[in-house]
This record gives structure tokens, C-alpha cells and sequence, in this order.
């Protein structure tokens, strides 16, 4: 069923552009359309439904280009050029690498070194910086059951102050100083600095004994790096195309993650897996959410309509995590959640999900976002420094009339 939603007909797919079917059949052959032979019906084809409101979107920029840049900024056509994430068809590429790929076996600093473009020498010893606070500092930023996040933050402006080479905004400079920031907020995280890979310090922090949690760290750790523009990333890129620092990037970009609508939607996820508590209890608690008119957390993503990859990847790791207890409750709630939304797990539900399974603390899941995309915004920031553009779009005005006189 969940494929089914991926295709419309022929005559749907007509309707939704507006066109006859013979306009159809040309913009297939000119390669704007693809499409799939229909199940036991091959002389009948099915059209994938991303490709379908991707060339209506484009015929409705071109028939209102003031409305599709107000549309651009909420899920609409891309408002700016970037080599870093690809997202097509339901699937996840860093620079052209399949991610379901690197989460077999690439470490997040392998995936920094892709995506920051470190090449040659460039990369040798580049996440052999040193912590760019003192130990003394750390010390006073340890790890708690509270805001983890906020304790990140904290430490961003004096290591920014205490590092004048930050303020080198040169490609190969940044990436220096990413490594840095990256090692800083591990250490945070880890309640001590170390110079083993993020997830072998955070594995060691939370479940020192169990090397499959590693592995399951390491994968969460790379499919949280980037994806795309979504609003943490745009909001990194505007402060760099400002000069700011990346300290200051990533500060900025944390402040917004930490949004409910964003990485807090993690905790929102936790909060249903708590209330749920049971198996039993899956299905009556989602759909008294929906009889309450609440929004229900973990499910669905609008550029993913036949289900998130990368829970998809998280959720296979929390099945062979060999918690069965909390796998027959992750298990649970997804069956209601497609039975009663027709939505697939999120990213969100896919980290709740698998802090749950391998038993790591309550912050896990936001934490592992975090890190991840700290190497992301990283990346955003090194594109917008080289364009040497500032982010600047115009306000649609919907104020009073300036010459209207006043009754």
C-alpha cells in the first residue's frame, strides 16, 4: 500500500498537471516525466507522483513567479543552488554517495571529509584537532538529564573566542575549525574529551560495554548529517552569508534545532512512546490523540511520501537490537500509525525508537541529531562562504496602505 502512494495513473497524473493525456505522453518522452509499467497491466504505465508536483511546480513558477518565491520557502521549488544533499525518488545522497550506503560503514568524521570536501593532504589529520576549550571549561559544561542542547550552546562563544583562526573563512581554514567545533560538542556530550570517532566516545559515555551500540550510534550519527535545506541549514547558511563565524553558524543552527518543530520533535516522539507504555496500548493512544485533535509526532515527511529512509534504516537497527520488549512497542505504534494516519516513521520516530531499544538516555536522540548535523551546517557554511552572497529575500508587504488617510 505504501508503494501504491508513490504512483498515480495516467489520467491522474493528467488531472493534477492540468493537461491531456497526449501532453502527458510528451513530457514523458522528453524525459520531464518517468514512469512504471502498471502491476499484471504492462501496456498501462503509472507515473511517480514526486515527479508529478515536481513539473507542476514549475509550471506554476513560471505562470506566477511572486507566489512560487513565497511557496519556495515552505517546502516549495529550491530557492538556491547547493552541491551538498540530493534528495530524489524517496532516496538520500550526500554528494552523490548513496547514504543508506555510507550508514553501512562510514564514520561521521568519513562523512565530514565528503562533505566539507576535504581532499589530498587536506585531509590527513584533520580531526586530530585539539578541544578548543580547556579542560578546566569542560568540567563545567557536563553532561545532565536537562538540556543538553542549551550546555552546547553555551560552550560555542568562548571556544569562538579563544580560536582568533575561526575567523579564516577560507575553505580549507573552515574545515579545520569544523573538526574542532565537532570534537568540542562530542566532549560535552561525552562528559569528556576524547580522541576516539564521535560515536565510539558517545558509546563510551552511554553503554560502555556493548559494542553493537557503537555501531548503532555510528549509523543514527551519518543519516542525521544533512538533508538538504531544511530550516536549521537555511538558518546556518544565512548567518555565514553575514561572515559570522562557525562558532556563531552552528550556534545559530542549534538555537533552531532545538525548536519544537524541528530536533524537538524528538522529544515529542519519546513522550508518545512513554504514554503508550505497552503494546496493548499503542492503538487507543493515537487515535485519542487524533480524537482530541492532537498532532500525532514520528510519522510522515513530505518529501519522503513512500516513507523515510533513514527510519526506515533506524528502525531495522532497533528490530536487531534484541530488546524485544521495546521492539514489540516500536513495532506497535507503527502498525497504528499507518492504520489510523496512512503515514509512514519519521526520522524523529526512527531515533526515539532506537535510543528506546538500546537503552540510551532520554537526551540520546536529540543529542545524535545534533552531532550529526553539526557536520552538515558545517558544510552549508563552507558552500556560502565561497558564493560570497548574502541571503537577502524580499518581504511580500500585507500592511496598511501608506496613502490611505486616516479615518
Amino acid at each position: 500500500m505504501a508503494n501504491e502512494r508513490r504512483y498515480l495513473t495516467a489520467q491522474q497524473a493528467a488531472d493534477a498537471l492540468g493537461v491531456t493525456r497526449p501532453t502527458l505522453y510528451a513530457y514523458t518522452s522528453r524525459g520531464q516525466l518517468q514512469s512504471a509499467p502498471m502491476p499484471g497491466r504492462p501496456r498501462e504505465r503509472r507515473y511517480y507522483r514526486e515527479d508529478i508536483e515536481r513539473l507542476r511546480a514549475r509550471k506554476e513558477a513560471r505562470r506566477d513567479p511572486d507566489q512560487a518565491a513565497a511557496r519556495g520557502l515552505n517546502w516549495g521549488p529550491p530557492v538556491l543552488a547547493s552541491g551538498i544533499t540530493l534528495i530524489h525518488n524517496g532516496k538520500l545522497y550526500y554528494r552523490g554517495r548513496d547514504v543508506w550506503e555510507l550508514a553501512e560503514k562510514a564514520s561521521l568524521e568519513q562523512v565530514a571529509e565528503l562533505l566539507w570536501g576535504a581532499e589530498g593532504a587536506d585531509r590527513e589529520r584533520l580531526f586530530e584537532q585539539p578541544c578548543p576549550l580547556p579542560s578546566r571549561q569542560l568540567a563545567r559544561l557536563r553532561p545532565c538529564a536537562g538540556d543538553t542542547l542549551t550546555l552546547l550552546q553555551m560552550a560555542l562563544p568562548p571556544a569562538g573566542a579563544g580560536d582568533p583562526a575561526s575567523y579564516d573563512l577560507r575553505p580549507g581554514a573552515v574545515r579545520q575549525t569544523g573538526a574542532r567545533i565537532v570534537r568540542l560538542l562530542t566532549a560535552i556530550a561525552a562528559g569528556r574529551d576524547s580522541r576516539a570517532p564521535v560515536h565510539l566516545a558517545l558509546q563510551a559515555a552511554w553503554a560502555p560495554k556493548k559494542a553493537l551500540v557503537g555501531e548503532a550510534i555510528r549509523t543514527a550519527l551519518v543519516v542525521c548529517a544533512d538533508h538538504e535545506l531544511n530550516v536549521s541549514a537555511f538558518t546556518a547558511r544565512c548567518a555565514a552569508s553575514a561572515g559570522a563565524s562557525p562558532y556563531d553558524v552552528v550556534s545559530a543552527a542549534l538555537a533552531t534545532l532545538k525548536g519544537r518543530r524541528h530536533g524537538g520533535e524528538t522529544e515529542r516522539v519519546a513522550a508518545l512512546f512513554r504514554e503508550a507504555g505497552s503494546p496493548q496500548r499503542a492503538r487507543a493512544v493515537v487515535a485519542g490523540r487524533l480524537r482530541r485533535g492532537e498532532r500525532v509526532p514520528g510519522f510522515g515527511h513530505p518529501l519522503y511520501p513512500a516513507g523515510d529512509p533513514r527510519a526506515a534504516r533506524l528502525l531495522r537497527l532497533a528490530e536487531a537490537s534484541g530488546n524485544e520488549a521495546a521492539w514489540r512497542l516500536v513495532r506497535a505504534l507503527r502498525k497504528a500509525g499507518w492504520e489510523l494516519l496512512h503515514d509512514l516513521p519519521n526520522l524523529d520516530f526512527g531515533l526515539a525508537a532506537l535510543a528506546r531499544a538500546y537503552g540510551l538516555p532520554g537526551r540520546a536522540p536529540l543529542v545524535l541529531f545534533a552531532l550529526g548535523r553539526t557536520v552538515g551546517w558545517i558544510a552549508h557554511a563552507i558552500e556560502q562562504y565561497a558564493t560570497g552572497e548574502l541571503i537577502r529575500p524580499r518581504a511580500r508587504y500585507t500592511g496598511p496602505d501608506p496613502a490611505a488617510k486616516p479615518q
